[in-house]
């Protein structure tokens, strides 16, 4: 446990890192005088579009890497290892196979966002360079994360991948990138930069050999890999679009379209916060994970998930209070258009979707490596059955919150379905009283903070409240000893120090 949590608390500090930016970035993007809500809310699209994208285009190679890259390591010579070749070939023959199907529904596209979307008619093309860099990226990251790379892929994508997005902001401010249309072409080859990047460094430091030959641990585990990917990547697959689907919805469905996906993707970009530290412990969690089960050990699966469960717990509770205790005033402060204080209902409901699936821990990873892999294939069915027909029928009667509250109550079930399930397949769960002390606490001290500063607004208001919060949550984390992990990281902190 100590290697995951000292690369979880790494790559957490490298996610806030990245965030920190994100959120400069979403303050250049949205100040009075910058850019549109409708430019804004494209960029958000991208995403989007992208992620789902790369979910159809991956073929199950990233499920095959998590399951089998174990079997791999310890059966065949690293140059004769052939994971990469095929999971790479599979990848981008998916991608061929996106692009034409992009190109056949383009008439379906135009048809359903003309009305309320039309900048995302007038750069459909330059979604698909963006998407593709998604794709090879998100391969090699998984990768990575099995040669226990974790940091530095989450300083890609965290920090590079805003960075890259900061300069040309910046160059925009400057006249250099001269309109918004150099700026989206620009923008959408990003994903691309950082894919080459990692895909220098690992081929440098001899960690991956593009070995097409076909080994025979592929040929005797084929049967295995394919039934495997082909379930994982359904399941996945299902679950991104579900993901993503409000984000289109809304520029589709909602008059006003970009504009609105502006405010929707404003209230996101916000809620990662809450959710940061999940990406730092599932890139430190999927590898042993892999291995625990191979070997079955089943007490380190346990030991991992409860960890998971109430680390993630303390931050994303932490920030959500912090987060609403400070939002109005944020976009009151830091003069954002009006139109974004709009964010403040939607990011309720966002943040209290990402409480609860930090809440529940690493559950799809564990289920995922398991040997009943099947059953995301199932959860990502019942997730999408949910999540469609309710983001579209809030998004038409709400209008921009609608998918938010949508979401809410479609990721409370699947998460509940997966917890029900892992109670009862394995006997583990990841909750315990410490985990009602953490969500008490926070509530505690938020309303203390509120009713202490509710009358104050400015910047200088915004430091001291949020001081406050941060002494007094961190302070009760600590003082009830309510996670085992804050010990050996401030052991470590005051070793470091006296050096």
């Amino acid at each position: 446990m100590s290697n995951i949590r000292r690369q979880s608390l790494i790559s957490s500090v490298v996610v806030y890192f990245g965030f920190a930016l994100g959120f400069l970035n979403t303050y250049l993007f949205t100040k009075e005088g910058g850019f549109t809500a409708e430019q804004y809310g494209l960029t958000g699209t991208f995403i989007a579009i992208a992620n789902i994208m790369f979910s159809f285009a991956n073929l199950g190679s990233l499920a095959y890497v998590y399951k089998f890259f174990p079997y791999y390591k310890d059966n065949l010579p690293h140059e004769k290892n052939d994971m990469l070749a095929w999971s790479l070939l599979a990848s981008v023959s998916g991608f061929v196979l996106v692009m034409l199907s992009g190109l056949f529904f383009k008439d379906l596209v135009i048809r359903k966002f003309s009305a309320n979307s039309p900048e995302l008619v007038k750069y459909y093309y330059w979604i698909f360079p963006f998407g593709f860099g998604l794709t090879i990226y998100s391969l090699l990251e998984a990768l990575a994360w099995q040669f226990k790379k974790a940091v530095l892929t989450s300083f890609l994508r965290e920090v590079l991948f805003r960075l890259f997005t900061t300069a040309l902001i910046v160059l925009s401010f400057a006249g250099i990138v001269k309109n918004f249309d150099l700026f989206i072409r620009l923008y959408a080859f990003t994903y691309i930069g950082i894919a080459a990047i990692l895909f220098i460094y690992l081929a440098a430091t001899g960690k991956v050999h593009l070995h097409f030959s076909v080994s025979n641990l592929t040929r005797r585990l084929r049967k295995k890999i394919i039934t495997y990917a082909a379930f994982i990547w359904g399941g996945s697959l299902i679950f991104n679009i579900a993901q993503m689907i409000d984000t289109l919805i809304i520029g589709s469905v909602v008059t006003g379209g970009m504009a609105y996906v502006g405010v929707y993707t404003l209230a996101q970009n916000v809620a990662s916060l809450v959710q940061a530290p999940q990406r730092g412990i599932i890139a430190a969690s999927i590898g042993p994970l892999s291995q625990a089960w191979k070997d079955k050990n089943i007490a380190l699966i346990n030991r991992i998930y409860h960890r998971s469960s109430l680390n993630q717990l303390i931050f994303a509770v932490g920030m959500f209070a912090l987060i609403w205790l400070n939002f109005t005033d944020g976009v009151l402060t830091f003069h954002l258009k009006p139109a974004y204080l709009a964010a403040r209902d939607v990011f309720l409901y966002i943040g209290l979707m990402r409480i609860i699936d930090l809440g529940t821990g690493v559950n799809a990873q564990i289920i995922a490596t398991s040997l009943f892999w099947r059953f995301e294939f199932v959860t990502g069915m019942i997730l999408l059955a949910l999540a469609l027909p309710l983001n579209y029928l809030l998004a038409k009667h709400m209008g921009v919150v609608g998918p938010a509250i949508s979401n809410l109550i479609a990721f409370t079930i699947y998460n509940t379905i997966r917890y029900i399930f892992l109670l009862r397949r394995f006997n583990m769960q990841p909750f315990t009283i410490k985990s009602l002390y953490t969500v008490l606490t926070g509530i505690g001290v938020y309303i203390l903070c509120y009713l202490l500063f509710r009358q104050h607004q400015g910047f200088g208001w915004i430091v001291l409240r949020s001081s406050v919060f941060v002494a007094l949550y961190g302070g009760c984390i600590v003082l009830f000893d309510l996670t085992p992990d804050i010990k050996p990281v401030w052991e470590t902190i005051k070793k470091r120090l006296r050096r």
